[in-house]
Parts: structure tokens; sequence; C-alpha cells
């Protein structure tokens, strides 16, 4: 095979996804009334931006063959945290989004240990710490409201000369300074060898326990800056558990979208950028073609079945485990 087949099959996921979010995104552009304006544009790189901070935050656990059923919660954590303490004057402000990052990091850090130390299920343990910081989340917001730095929030959801999205640089940032150093480190490595098989790495001495503290612990960090995104759109914060469950099931179907196998050991937090793309422009598409708001998670539903199904036909076509990777 070639440099090039090896580069496609690597990241046909990746491309597939990327893609089809371009396709859908010139097809609402076309069909909005107001066709494609700085501030449309800057709407819709809001709200996908959102999602894809929660998919990162998803995709580093999946590749371990875990998930994170907590990030949503965390998600919801921070943006309350961020709007008692995210505003002031700029050192305040600094010492403020510090917090919210620490004590994202802190929540993932701890399904992390309690996974790898307590050996129980992600899924159960994130299910439970997820409801713990639900509760941190209603005693700090037991109603909407609080507060952000508006010039930090312009900032950061605002437009760049040129009408540019500056949410879209604002996510190139966070890709370079998370994802790009993780894939390329020991751990990142160690990770997708713990998701292909933990008994092959165990054996070959790769620092299982370490990998995956390091994927949940960055997936709260990540979970907190979509919680800060959140505040600076918003400008408040809020407590709803309905929040905190959309977009986790919304992360876990941009992960499958963007080429991420469940099982773990393969994918890419860019494929699940532009998943999350799809699903956010799924949505603006029902808007301007002016469908009944039930077609939203059907449409959903179908395409997350279908990215599964894909997955699941070409693992039972498997006759090595090593097929994934070729």
């Amino acid at each position: 095979m070639t440099t090039s087949g090896y580069f496609f099959s690597e990241h046909k996921g990746t491309i597939a996804a990327f893609v089809t979010a371009v396709a859908f995104f010139v097809l609402y552009v076309s069909n909005h009334q107001a066709g494609l304006t700085a501030n449309v544009a800057a709407t819709a790189a809001n709200k996908g931006v959102l999602l894809a901070l929660v998919a990162m935050a998803q995709t580093l656990p999946v590749l371990t063959a875990g998930l994170d059923l907590s990030v949503g919660m965390v998600f919801v954590l921070t943006n309350c945290l961020a709007s008692a303490l995210v505003f002031g004057t700029p050192f305040e402000t600094a010492l403020g989004v510090v917090a919210v990052l620490l004590v994202g990091s802190a929540c993932g850090a701890l399904n992390g240990v309690i996974v790898v130390y307590g050996r129980l299920q992600p899924i159960i343990t994130t299910l439970a710490t997820g409801a713990v910081y639900y509760g941190f989340a209603l005693l700090l917001r037991p109603v909407p409201g609080g507060n952000v730095n508006s010039e930090l929030a312009e900032a950061v959801t605002g437009q760049l000369p040129g009408g540019i999205p500056a949410s879209l640089l604002f996510l190139l940032v966070v890709v370079l300074l998370v994802w790009v150093p993780f894939r390329r480190s020991v751990l990142g490595r160690a990770a997708y060898a713990v998701g292909s098989s933990e008994t092959a790495a165990y054996m070959s001495g790769v620092p299982i326990g370490q990998a995956r503290i390091l994927a949940y612990t960055l997936s709260g960090l990540l979970a907190s800056i979509a919680g800060l995104m959140l505040t600076f759109i918003t400008y408040s914060g809020e407590a709803s558990a309905a929040n905190g469950g959309t977009y986790t099931l919304n992360s876990i179907a941009a992960v499958v979208i963007g080429g991420t196998s469940l099982f773990g050991g393969s994918g890419s937090a860019i494929g699940s950028i532009f998943g999350a793309f799809v699903l956010r422009t799924i949505g603006d598409l029902l808007f301007v073609f002016d469908l009944e708001p039930f077609w939203q998670p059907l449409a959903q539903g179908v395409i997350l079945l279908a990215a599964v199904s894909l997955g699941a036909i070409r693992l039972l076509r498997m006759r090595n485990r090593l097929d994934v990777f070729t």
C-alpha cells in the first residue's frame, strides 16, 4: 500500500466527517435567508465549537476503550463555576480561568484514579461521579445567573478581521496545546495501545494506569474549557441536567461519526470535531427548512446508528484485530 493509501486508511473516518460537515454547511448557508454573513458564520461556529470541545473530551477515554458519562456534568459544573469566578480585573479573571481549568482537570483525574485503582467499569464510575459533579453545580447555581468578563467573552466568541469567527481560532489553539502534545507523547501512544489490546499493552510494558489517568484528566480539562466557552456565549451559569445529558450523548455521537471506534485503539479528536460540526449543522438545516423539532433527534439517531453499524460490520469481517490498523 502506498503512503497516501495508508494515510487515507488511517484517517478515512476523519475525512468522511470533514466532507459531510462541509457539505451540510454549504447546504445550510445556501438555503439561509441571509446567506453566508459574518454573523451567521460566527453563530454556527460558536455552537459547533462548544460541542466539538465536549466531543474532544469524550474522545480521550474512548481511545482507551472506556466511556466517560460525566463529561456533560463536568461541562455544567465548570460553566456554573466560571459564572462565579471569571470576571473582575484582568488578574482576577485570569485566576478564575485557572481555577475553572484546575477543577475540571481534578474531576477528570478523579475519574481516572477510580477506574485504574478502584478497578471499576468506566461507565459505572463516570455515571456516579457525574451525579456528584451535578450536585456541586446545583450547590453553586441553584438558579441560573452569574457574570463573566465581557471583553474576554467577546474576544473568544466574536469575529476576527475579515469576519472569521474567533471561536475557530480558539478551537485551533486548544487542539495545538492539548490534543497534538497528547497524541505525540509516550502516554498518548500508550492510550491507543491500551484501547487496542490491554493484555498486549501490559505484556509490552506499556504504562496502562498512567495512560488511562492522563486520558481522563485531559478529558476533564477539555470539558472545563467547554464550560468556559458556554459561559462566554451565555454570560451566565446554569445547573441544567438536561444540558449535561444532551451534551454527553451528543459527544458520543460526534465521536462515532468522526470515525473513532467505541472499542478503543483507533480514531482521532480531529474526527470528533468534524463529527460535532455535522451534528450541529443538522439542527441548523432543520431550522432553515422549517421542519418539526422532533426530526433533529431522529436524524441524529439515524446517523449515529449508521455510523455504529458500519464500524460493527468492519469488526465482524476482521479475521485479525490488527486488521483495524491496515
